[in-house]
């Protein structure tokens, strides 16, 4: 009795206790009519039970739902914070269009449609790929056909207010066009769509919300990257590409040095050798939130140290409409003529000169290198040049001769299949994938058969002195210069980081101070 004396001596207490026994009431009723609305075993002794309808028992539900409610706590934990308003991720599949993803949510094709017109005004929504995300916030509410109010009382108001992401957002609770379409004497389900946030790149931020007045509006953020400058090396242990895995080097900083700004330069199956060394100089970049952006950075620097002897290269863009190349310290192009091997992670399993043909059984010249690979490997234009030959030639199996400048060709046998709008007479480019490794014709196991002809006669790929890309001269050499030179004070004060920091790592620690 003394802790009942307590409670209602204060205002919440009283207004706790008549909330919970109002609260009881009319669960009670609510309990004591559903009976009427399940079968009866027996016919009922009593005249006064009368069924009760499912339309009003809906409407005893929502009128209970509207009750005063006692607030929780603070500390409380909620899942949704916001009665009736839910957020839930879709995922795009292959095929699906943003409207029709909201409307599988059980968002009306009114509300996703304005939804997707409002986007469209600044992103096309057909950019959205498959696997990418959407964040649906949407409330739910009952729409009631027969008006939802007892004869003589007041229309109900059409709109709510609700709070989505701590913001008062007015929600519409039903329109004329849905008690229209919905059926006479029921009730229905509808999703009011309040919010739509995805990201199409780490780099945006896309969110489309319901307007005050019903319509909607979409705001594109897009986010300050934050550029971490990186001055790197180590000594190699077995292959470049794990050493600077190891050391924490982005593995496309890694794959771009080495099929890109040395490839032209140096055999990395052959000519590095554990205790050779490297150094890079590159820019990343970094979202607020510590997340690297995909492809998004830059080598200005790269060394090699090979038996003692430096390839040192400097990145240089001659114009704005020029492509940026990479220069030794004298201005000289790091492109040659042709690529020294036109496979990655080969290694040479038969070299050229007189050999024991594994098939035929006998000695013969072998006019070309072969390098292992498995099948499916790309296979690479060791130069620009035009597509001479494209089919099927005996023992080379699918084979193809690419004519170069200067009387030069090369040649590539044993290939599994063509890539895509590769055909005789097409053009590539140095570098590009025109074909993949097998197995076809004579051959013992999968491999690539690469000859380099000059004046349709083969010669050796491996001896063969190249003539290198071209030599900067004039303002463009003295522009060269300056470049070269401040790139060399930057890096003169950076350390040398034998293991990358994580800036994303950094970033989270500072954000728990």
């Amino acid at each position: 009795m003394g802790k009942a004396r307590a409670a209602l001596a204060t205002t919440d207490g009283r207004l706790a206790v008549v909330s919970t026994g109002v609260t009881a009431l009319v669960a009670g009723a609510i309990a004591w009519l559903a009976v009427g609305t399940l079968p009866m075993a027996t016919p009922s002794v009593s005249a006064t039970h009368i069924p009760l309808t499912y339309e009003l028992f809906l409407r005893l539900l929502k009128l209970g739902s509207n009750l005063p409610r006692l607030e929780a706590p603070p500390e409380a934990d909620h899942a949704n914070g916001d009665p009736g308003v839910e957020t839930r991720s879709v995922p795009l599949d292959s095929g699906d269009t943003l409207a029709g993803a909201l409307e599988d949510t059980g968002i009306s094709a009114q509300d996703a449609n304005a939804a997707v017109a409002a986007l469209g005004k600044d992103f096309n929504p057909r950019a959205l790929k498959a696997g990418m995300t959407i964040d649906v916030t949407y409330a739910v509410a009952v729409i009631d056909a027969t008006g939802g109010k007892p004869a003589g009382q007041p229309a109900r108001p059409r709109t709510t207010v609700v709070m989505v992401n701590h913001k008062p957002v007015t929600v519409p609770i039903a329109d004329e066009n849905d008690e229209a379409n919905a059926t006479p004497g029921t009730s229905q389900p509808i999703s009011r769509l309040l919010e739509l946030h995805f990201s199409p790149t780490v780099e945006q931020d896309i969110t489309v919300t319901r307007t005050t007045s019903g319509g909607f509006e979409a705001q594109i953020v897009k986010k300050q990257l934050q550029v971490h400058h990186h001055r790197a090396g180590a000594t190699i242990d077995s292959s470049l590409y794990l050493t600077a895995m190891q050391v924490g080097i982005p593995a496309e900083v890694v794959v771009d040095m080495i099929n890109n700004i040395f490839a032209y330069k140096v055999d990395f199956q052959r000519e590095i050798h554990p205790g050779d060394s490297f150094e890079v100089y590159y820019d990343y970049y970094y979202t607020p939130e510590g997340q690297p952006v995909p492809g998004k950075y830059a080598i200005s620097f790269a060394r090699l140290r090979l038996s003692g002897k430096d390839i040192m290269l400097y990145r240089y863009q001659p114009g704005p409409s020029q492509e940026a190349e990479y220069f030794d310290a004298r201005g000289e192009s790091t492109k040659g003529m042709l690529m020294k091997t036109p496979v990655d992670g080969a290694r040479i399993s038969s070299g050229f000169g007189s050999r024991f043909h594994p098939v035929l059984g006998y000695t013969r010249m072998h006019k070309g290198v072969d390098f292992a690979v498995p099948v499916g490997t790309p296979v690479k234009a060791a130069g620009g040049g035009t597509i001479q030959f494209m089919g099927e030639a005996s023992g080379y199996g699918n084979f193809v001769v690419i004519s170069h400048t200067a009387g030069f060709s090369t040649a590539y046998g044993h290939l599994s299949r063509f890539a895509a709008g590769m055909r005789r007479g097409a053009k590539v480019r140095q570098a590009q994938v025109f074909a993949y490794s097998g197995n076809t014709g004579l051959t013992t196991g999968p491999h690539l058969h690469y000859e380099i002809r000059v004046n349709n006669a083969q010669v050796n790929p491996l001896t063969l002195k190249m003539a290198s890309g071209r030599t900067l001269t004039g303002r463009e050499l003295s522009s060269f210069l300056q470049t070269r030179l401040k790139i060399d004070e930057t890096m003169a004060g950076m350390k040398l980081e034998t293991q990358v920091s994580d800036i994303s790592t950094d970033l989270r620690q500072a954000k728990v101070k």
